[in-house]
């Protein structure tokens, strides 16, 4: 026990900077200091509040799975682990070397039916997919909670029901990328990978903690993860 809380006393105030700078960008951003693009195609950001993975992956492919049949539907992600820089649209060439594991899903998955751009900069890359795929009518950018550069018409945060945001600290003391009360710029809120015989109390616990940091109205929803079989590759 005294290992451990001299260990928090030491990330307690790497923790409170990160916060602090965290709290500094949103803030710039809030007060209109920095701007948010904004664009004429429906946007959906997907994201969450942590490191790690809450289950977008397979949020977004569920997106557009609901969508595609209605709309035309493309995905814009940053290409995190990618070895290539700025904007790139998936193509038959592309390894996750050159998009990133999670892009280079999406593409294997969709191929030409959706398309899958990567790029840093969301608000540089969106005007650029939008001039090779003009027809595209609903954007889902992935992992892009935190990306403020782009305005979304709808917010979806996501957080893992084992590790929930309200319950969480502040990067390094625990995974938090900013703090709970940026959760008030969601639209909606998932809550992921949930056992699929999830108590009512445990789901009326669960939507108290989360109401106290988002807006009134806000709705709380609840999924599961199903796996199939195992394929050989």
């Amino acid at each position: 026990m005294r290992k451990q809380a001299r260990w928090r006393g030491m990330l307690a105030p790497l923790a409170a900077l990160f916060g602090l700078l965290t709290d500094t960008w949103h803030w710039l951003y809030d007060a209109g200091w920095r701007r948010s693009a904004a664009f004429d195609r429906f946007v959906i950001g997907v994201g969450n509040l942590t490191v790690g993975g809450t289950g977008k992956t397979p949020h977004v492919e569920y997106l557009v799975g609901r969508l595609a049949p209605h709309f035309r539907v493309a995905i814009l992600s940053r290409g995190y682990g990618r070895r290539t820089k700025g904007y790139r649209l998936a193509g038959p060439e592309d390894t996750a070397e050159t998009l990133g594991d999670e892009p280079r899903q999406f593409y294997q998955k969709f191929g030409d039916a959706v398309p899958v751009a990567v790029g840093e900069e969301r608000a540089v890359a969106i005007p650029r997919l939008l001039a090779n795929h003009p027809e595209t009518e609903v954007i889902l950018l992935d992992d892009a909670f935190q990306h403020r550069a782009v305005r979304p018409q709808l917010n979806l945060l996501l957080t893992d029901f084992n590790r929930l945001f309200f319950n969480d600290e502040m990067l390094p003391l625990g995974r938090l990328r900013e703090h709970p009360g940026g959760a008030i710029r969601a639209d909606a809120v998932l809550v992921t990978k949930c056992p699929e015989a999830l108590l009512e109390v445990d789901r009326k616990k669960i939507e108290t903690g989360v109401k106290k940091y988002v807006r009134s109205g806000v709705p709380v929803f609840f999924t599961t993860l199903r796996y199939g079989d195992p394929q050989s590759v």
